[in-house]
């Protein structure tokens, strides 16, 4: 992990600084959070979610086993379900749900989060082919564009437990992996990344 990430912060130093991730602070919390998310390997959100799991994880949208055993193990109509009609995705049938699933090292998701990305790069075509965002250099892209778009350098006061609860809210929302996100954020920090 920590030559991967010492060869990421050589690589992309110039990106790096260009997005405001220009601190020994900013980089580990950068990293920290890719690495957990990604383990910094471009990826496409599986969605591959038993029955029992989209209860769990979707329960807003399968409120029975039933519902759930319909689509089970079908990760296109999961995602066309569970992601219509909001982030700027179409109704199931679209097919946006799918074609804008998470992807990259943050998983950019949504029609409005692809489009909005490929504006900001001018390339309409990271819209019409959001498999772009599988390179490395588009999926680090599209993270440093995402973690600036959402001022995620903000939440980031110091080292602190607090610090690291705060960009992960800012990352997922919510808590999930706070746990392994700290560690990573410790090992990181071992590093001189600046």
């Amino acid at each position: 992990m920590n030559e991967l990430i010492q060869t990421f912060n050589t690589k992309y130093n110039t990106k790096l600084n260009e997005y405001g991730i220009d601190t020994q602070l900013k980089r580990v919390h950068f990293f920290s959070q890719l690495y957990h998310e990604s383990k910094l390997i471009p990826r496409a959100e599986n969605l591959n979610y038993s029955a029992k799991a989209l209860t769990s994880i979707f329960k807003k949208y399968f409120k029975s086993l039933d519902d759930a055993n319909k689509v089970a193990r079908k990760p296109e109509q999961i995602a066309n379900i569970v992601y219509a009609d909001r982030m700027g995705n179409g109704d199931v049938a679209s097919g946006d749900g799918w074609r804008y699933r998470g992807r990259g090292f943050i998983q950019l998701t949504g029609k409005d989060n692809y489009k909005q990305f490929a504006d900001h790069l001018n390339n309409d075509n990271i819209l019409s082919e959001p498999d772009l965002l599988l390179s490395e250099a588009n999926a680090l892209i599209s993270a440093l564009w995402y973690w600036k778009s959402n001022k995620i350098n903000s939440v980031i006061n110091d080292d602190t437990d607090l610090s690291i609860q705060r960009v992960t809210k800012k990352i997922n929302g919510g808590l999930i992996g706070i746990d392994e996100r700290t560690a990573l954020f410790k090992e990181i920090g071992k590093l001189k990344l600046t």
